[in-house]
């Protein structure tokens, strides 16, 4: 029987799909680790305050990028080139959605709708992974091989999702809030649709090494059609809901550990 735990135990089982999952997955946030570094760097100045906290995001993201990386090396296997069709973050700029990378790579201050827009793109951003880490939680949190890096990284994208919904709504009160929502329902619809596209080229290429039959990817295929169905009909409007998070000041402390679970 076809379920997201058989699934993903067949991608983990095999070296070959763990290796390309661990590769995107250390892609993705390896280069929101330098964005957050860069974001950092630019605050203006009437936002110093969160230059810290937008710091301690990028050290987290740096750091999940070297779990998948040890992940990867306690199997004794390399990272692989991420395909384009399946970099999810360089398909979301693509879009439009965050801050350019040409902006960040240069050295003008951003401005406070700036950081709107990093704030907007984060909280919908981090809904997904926080939502996709809850679930390989619950099936895979006591495996011996990545459970431990799961939990960790879990943990992580809650805090970081609590986070972008304090500044958010603090820059609500502040008198952004038109900007505020205007710039969620932009990034929520805009994410479905690479989210979509993205799961396809994946599930696409881990047929091709798992060998699954047509009936299969098909199956898998329509299963993604039908979740982005739901979230274009009314299931983005949970990316774009503020309120207050029960974990306060989520990223006010110092970086998280950086010693791999997975070493």
């Amino acid at each position: 029987m076809l379920s997201v735990k058989s699934l993903f135990q067949e991608i983990f089982d095999n070296d070959e799909s763990f290796r390309l999952f661990c590769s995107i997955a250390a892609g993705g946030e390896s280069q929101g680790g330098w964005e957050n570094g860069r974001i950092a760097a630019l605050v203006p100045a009437e936002e110093r305050r969160l230059a810290p906290r937008i710091s301690r995001h990028g050290a987290d993201e740096d750091k999940h990028g070297r779990i998948f990386r040890a992940l990867l090396s306690k199997r004794g296997l390399e990272p692989v080139r991420v395909p384009p069709e399946t970099d999810y973050t360089m398909l979301l700029e693509k879009h439009g959605i965050g801050l350019a990378h040409e902006r960040l790579k240069g050295d003008r201050t951003l401005t406070v709708e700036d950081i709107v827009t990093y704030l907007a793109h984060s909280r919908v951003t981090e809904q997904r992974a926080s939502e996709q880490m809850e679930l390989l939680c619950r099936h895979f949190g006591d495996h011996p091989e990545v459970g431990r890096a799961i939990r960790m990284i879990s943990r992580d994208e809650d805090s970081h999702l609590a986070y972008c919904h304090e500044e958010l709504l603090r820059l609500v009160r502040a008198g952004h809030g038109h900007a505020v929502r205007r710039t969620l329902r932009e990034c929520a619809l805009a994410e479905i649709r690479v989210h979509r596209d993205v799961s396809l080229a994946v599930m696409a290429r881990m047929g091709r090494i798992l060998r699954w039959p047509k009936a299969k990817s098909a199956l898998l295929a329509a299963a993604i059609h039908a979740t982005y169905c739901y979230e274009r009909a009314s299931g983005w409007r949970r990316m774009v809901s503020l309120r207050t998070p029960e974990l306060r000041d989520a990223l006010g402390g110092a970086a998280g550990a950086t010693s791999s679970p997975a070493a």
